[in-house]
């Protein structure tokens, strides 16, 4: 697999681009170095960006994230997070999974999350008995991100009643800072092996892309690279929407690879995630 050291060789080929946020633009606290000049580099080559994120919460809380980051809303066309396409499914009730959904949701994660039942798109009980379904945004304060067996009675409470489970973020981890914490995905790994029900909202459903093109104005698909740092959600949603991808070797990647990974290897394990991007690049830099 080729390594490059920036998109620079790659970005004529592509009139779009879907990029992850966590891992690729920035570390949960800042953008990574480089990154602000890239995205320029975009927007001056008319070239159309928009960030596809796992992030249980609607686009415009993660865009206040950004902002708080220091990060220029110039330098992107738009959001589209699992957690806004929740909120729009949970408040349209159009696909079967959500059409047989009661209102009232049992809400395990942080008050932080709960954009994604404002205005009425569900409403939260304290009790599993009193809920129609159990919605699972990830880790929250009290319970810590760190062992996900810290909510196996909470999840055991839901599955007494057989509630389906709606998990936000199908990631199971993700790099903070430096540090490896729990998401929502990992939870549901465990209700997954209770016997529970779960819908995953979120990469790699290839579903979450329609409305990044619908935002990036682009009608062909080969014109558009997804750029992320998990082979199982964000390489594997880009090819299933049939969209190119490449690897950014930061975030999750770099805490698995190291920062001088064997082109071979990592080859080796996109295949066995079933995906083939078309390079790996060491950061999100021009």
């Amino acid at each position: 697999m080729d390594i490059l050291d920036g998109i620079a060789p790659i970005a004529g080929r592509y009139d779009g681009f879907v990029l992850d946020l966590w891992g690729v633009v920035h570390d949960g606290r800042c953008p990574y170095p480089g990154v602000p000049e890239a995205l320029a580099e975009l927007q001056a080559r008319g070239k159309r960006v928009a960030f596809l994120t796992n992030a249980p919460r609607r686009a415009w809380f993660v865009q206040g994230m950004l902002d708080r980051m220091g990060l220029d809303r110039g330098l992107y066309d738009g959001i589209v997070s699992s957690g806004e396409v929740a909120w729009r499914m949970l408040n349209a009730k159009t696909h079967p999974w959500f059409a047989r959904l009661g209102p009232r949701a049992f809400h395990i994660g942080p008050e932080r999350d709960l954009s994604v039942v404002e205005d009425g798109a569900a409403e939260l009980v304290p009790d599993p008995a009193q809920a129609d379904f159990l919605l699972n945004t990830g880790p929250d304060p009290e319970r810590g991100s760190h062992d996900a067996e810290r909510y196996r009675p909470a999840l055991e409470a839901a599955a007494a009643h057989h509630l389906p489970m709606l998990c936000v973020n199908p990631d199971r981890h993700v790099m903070v800072a430096g540090e490896r914490l729990i998401c929502a995905g990992a939870l549901a790994d465990i209700y997954l092996a209770m016997g529970g029900e779960v819908f995953e909202v979120g990469k790699p459903d290839p579903a979450v892309y329609d409305p990044v093109l619908e935002l990036l104005g682009i009608g062909d698909r080969r014109r558009v690279l997804a750029i992320g740092d998990s082979p199982h959600t964000d390489l594997a949603g880009a090819q299933a929407a049939g969209l190119d991808a490449l690897w950014a070797l930061t975030g999750l990647a770099a805490y698995a690879h190291g920062e001088n990974p064997d082109p071979e290897r990592l080859r080796a394990e996109a295949l066995k995630e079933g995906v083939d991007p078309v390079a790996a690049v060491r950061a999100l830099r021009w």
